[in-house]
């Protein structure tokens, strides 16, 4: 019999992630819960060199990194495509995907928990890196055209922090508008209410909570 275990913990977007690309799929999977500040032993047993989630054990034998976890479920299971058949179109989806993790995210984090002449400049920095993929969603409604697929998934930050923007506006500057970006703030719509992605999205509230104790913790430590 199969066995497919996910650990992972409630607020993360590289975890959830990993959920999504499983519920697409429509694989069935034990979900463990797991305490970043108190790491348990199976976390450590499995991923040993990074020592983080997500994790996915298949079979017994564990898969780390999310975005290589997402492709190992696609070409593992039957169901809807999560990468396209087109080697091209493979390659450019790999390479959004690959943007949105060393470009995008640390660009908006720095914009974060910067503040003065720094802040301005790392926001610029957020911006360009978000009217890249302004421009690439023109004219489709997922990034890989009619379909979920890897670039939406990896995305799934900026649909996770796109929730939380108004709880978070006294604490950072906010480069995600409908004004500048109409189409990125239309994919967030049409990606969280998909009914896959919905049911596996943290409570906004909660999860703002979270988001404005570590970036509180994280400027205060940066004095």
């Amino acid at each position: 019999m199969e066995s497919v275990k996910l650990f992972g913990t409630w607020s993360s977007p590289s975890s959830k992630r990993v959920e999504i690309a499983l519920k697409l799929k429509g694989v069935e999977y034990e979900y463990v819960e797991e305490d970043l500040q108190n790491k348990s032993p199976d976390l450590l047993k499995y991923n040993p060199i990074h020592k983080k989630v997500p994790i996915l054990l298949h079979n017994g034998k564990p898969i780390v990194e999310s975005l290589l976890i997402v492709e190992y479920i696609d070409e593992t299971w039957p169901g809807p495509a999560i990468l396209p058949s087109d080697p091209y179109d493979r390659a450019m989806a790999r390479f959004w995907a690959k943007f949105l993790d060393e470009k995008c995210w640390p660009a908006m984090k720095k914009a974060w928990l910067s503040t003065g002449e720094e802040q301005e400049k790392a926001n610029e920095e957020a911006n360009e890196a978000l009217m890249f993929l302004e421009n690439e969603l023109k004219g489709k409604k997922f990034f890989g055209g009619d379909t979920i697929g890897l670039v939406d998934i990896a995305a799934n930050l900026i649909a996770l922090w796109y929730g939380i923007n108004e709880e978070l506006s006294g604490l950072i500057q906010q480069p995600l508008t409908k004004d500048k970006f109409p189409n990125l703030c239309e994919w967030v719509d049409e990606y969280t209410n998909c009914s896959f992605v919905k049911e596996n999205l943290p409570p906004t509230d909660k999860l703002a909570q979270l988001y404005m104790a570590r970036i509180q913790a994280d400027k205060a430590s940066a004095q």
